[in-house]
C-alpha cells in the first residue's frame, strides 16, 4: 500500500502501544525507522508471551515490527544523539511511548524536536497522561485494565474480575495514536503546521467503554451488574451471552424471547412476553436457557436459529476457526521473511483501500540492521 509513500517516521517506542501505531503506518506505506539501544534493542525482542521463539526473539516482536527498519543508537552518547537529531531533520513523524519526562531528559521532547524540524508531527503514548498522581505509574496493559473498571465487565456476577485475554489497551492506544497522526499529517499538508499528538492508555480504554460508561454517567452512577449466568454484557438483557450445549458452545445476541421460545420449543420461556422484564429477570431467563440448550448440540441449535435470522454463532477455537471458508476467504494470514531468510506467519493489516490489501513480505529487522544504509542516505556520518 503506498498511501504514505515518502513519509518518514522516527520511532523510539517499545513493547506494543507505540510500535502498533508504527506498524499500521508502515502498512500504509510509511518508512518507519525504529531507534533501538545497541546490544539490547527493543525490550519486546525478549518479551515472551509463549515459549515460541523466532531466531531467538519473541514472536510478539516479529508480529508488531514487521516492515520496519532498525537503527541502533545510544541516546546517552552525544555522538549518537546528534546523529538522531540530524535524522529528525528529514522526518515527518516522531513516535515514542516513554513515561512522562524521559524524552525531556534525553533532549528529544516536543519543543526541542520542533525546533529541529518546525513542521514535525510528534506522537506519544503514555500510561495515564502527563499530569496527576498516576503519571509515573507503569503503563502496562493488565494494570491499566485493572484500574479502568474493564475487568468488572467480563465473567459472571459471582466470579472474580476478569481481564481480556489480549493486550487490548496497548493496541487501542496505538490505533488512536495512528488516527491522530494521520489527521495531523492531513492538516500539515494544508497549513504546514506541526502537531503534538498525545494518547494515554487509560484514556484509550475508557473511550473503549463508551457504551457502558455513558450508561453509568446517566443512571445515577450505579455500578454495572454482571448477570449470574452466561454474562456477555452487563447492560444488555437476556439472552445475551454464551451457553454450553450438549456438544460445543453457542453464543446468543439480542433476541425476542417469545420467538426464541417457539424456535427452541422451550415452553418455560413462553411466559416472558414483556420485553421490559428481559433485563431485570435475565438470570431467570438464562437459567432456563442454560438447562434447555444442553439437550442438543450447538450445530443442531444453529440449524434452527440461523435460518430464522436469530443472531447467534458457534463458539470456535482457533483450530476450528481456521477450517472455515469464511476465515479462508478473508486471507488474513501474512507470510513474511526476516533478513536471515526465515519465513513466519502473522496477521496482515485489516484495511482495504480500493479493494487492495497491504501485504508487504518484509519481516521484522535485525537489531541495527539498517545503520549503514541510513547513515549513508541521511548523511549521518562524515
Amino acid at each position: 500500500m503506498d498511501l504514505l509513500n515518502d513519509i518518514i517516521i522516527v520511532d523510539f517506542s517499545q513493547f506494543l502501544s507505540g510500535p502498533s501505531a508504527g506498524l499500521r503506518l508502515a502498512d500504509m506505506g510509511a518508512r518507519v525507522i525504529k531507534i533501538e539501544r545497541p546490544g539490547i534493542g527493543d525490550i519486546c525482542r525478549q518479551l515472551y508471551v509463549s515459549d515460541t521463539r523466532i531466531e531467538g526473539e519473541s514472536t510478539i516482536f516479529h508480529a508488531i515490527n514487521r516492515n520496519k527498519q532498525s537503527y541502533a543508537a545510544d541516546l546517552k552518547d552525544n555522538t549518537d544523539l546528534e546523529k538522531i537529531k540530524k535524522l529528525i531533520t528529514s522526518a515527518d513523524v516522531v513516535l515514542h511511548n516513554f513515561r512522562p519526562g524521559v524524552m525531556e531528559r534525553i533532549g528529544l521532547d516536543y519543543a526541542t524536536v520542533k525546533a529541529i524540524k518546525p513542521d514535525i508531527i510528534y506522537g506519544e503514548v503514555s500510561g495515564y497522561g502527563a499530569e496527576g498522581p498516576w503519571k509515573d505509574l507503569p503503563g502496562q496493559d493488565l494494570l491499566v485494565q485493572a484500574l479502568s473498571g474493564l475487568t468488572w465487565l467480563s465473567n459472571n456476577q459471582d466470579e472474580r474480575p476478569t481481564p481480556m485475554g489480549v493486550s487490548v489497551v496497548d493496541i487501542l492506544a496505538g490505533t488512536y495514536l495512528a488516527q491522530g497522526i494521520l489527521a495531523a499529517l492531513y492538516r500539515r499538508g494544508i497549513t504546514g503546521e506541526p502537531a503534538l499528538v498525545q494518547v494515554s492508555m487509560m484514556e484509550a480504554i475508557l473511550d473503549f467503554q463508551f457504551e457502558v460508561l455513558t450508561c453509568h454517567y446517566n443512571d445515577g452512577r450505579q455500578l454495572p451488574v454482571r448477570s449470574r449466568l452466561s454474562n456477555g454484557n452487563a447492560y444488555i438483557p437476556a439472552p445475551y451471552g454464551i451457553y454450553k450445549t450438549r456438544e460445543g458452545y453457542l453464543s446468543l445476541a439480542m433476541s425476542d424471547i417469545p420467538r426464541l421460545a417457539r424456535l427452541l420449543e422451550c415452553k418455560s420461556l413462553e411466559p416472558f412476553e414483556n420485553s421490559t422484564e428481559w433485563f431485570d429477570r435475565r438470570d431467570e431467563i438464562k437459567t432456563i436457557l442454560t438447562q434447555h440448550l444442553l439437550t442438543r448440540s450447538a450445530d443442531d441449535w444453529l440449524s434452527i436459529l440461523q435460518p430464522a435470522d436469530i443472531w447467534c454463532a458457534k463458539v470456535m477455537d482457533y483450530k476450528e476457526l481456521m477450517q472455515q471458508v469464511g476465515y479462508k476467504v478473508l486471507d488474513m494470514e501474512l507470510k513474511v521473511k526476516t533478513s536471515n531468510g526465515l519465513s513466519i506467519r502473522t496477521t496482515r493489516c485489516p484495511i482495504r483501500v480500493d479493494g487492495k490489501i497491504a501485504a508487504s513480505e518484509i519481516g521484522a529487522p535485525l537489531l541495527g540492521e539498517h545503520n549503514t544504509l541510513i547513515d549513508a542516505q541521511f548523511g549521518l556520518v562524515e
